[in-house]
């Protein structure tokens, strides 16, 4: 069983960020009050060659919070946590706050 995943080229590994289901006080949050798909990068590839054998470096760094589309995505399993792999393009933007 892999332990580690490296993406290759453009993709980005995410691990989706899943919003609370109750406030700290036990009050219950109906799904759709705070969807937000979002996610953290895990890892990036090196990125894609242009036409002139130039590289493309990927848009995201580890670390970065960013906003997912809702549908997409490569859905992976290593070990117990589930991950998402997304080519840089599919990628909506960055979150910061």
């Amino acid at each position: 069983m892999a332990k580690r995943l490296i993406p290759t080229l453009n993709r980005v590994l995410i691990e989706k960020i899943i919003p609370p289901s109750k406030t700290t006080a036990g009050i219950l949050l109906p799904e759709t009050s705070s969807k937000l798909n979002s996610g953290k990068v895990v890892a990036v590839g090196p990125g894609t060659r242009g036409k002139e054998g130039n590289l493309n470096p990927v848009a995201v760094k580890e670390g970065d919070t960013v906003l997912l589309p809702e549908y997409g995505g490569t859905e992976v399993k290593i070990g117990e946590k589930e991950y998402h792999l997304y080519r840089d393009e599919d990628i909506l933007g960055t979150l910061h706050d």
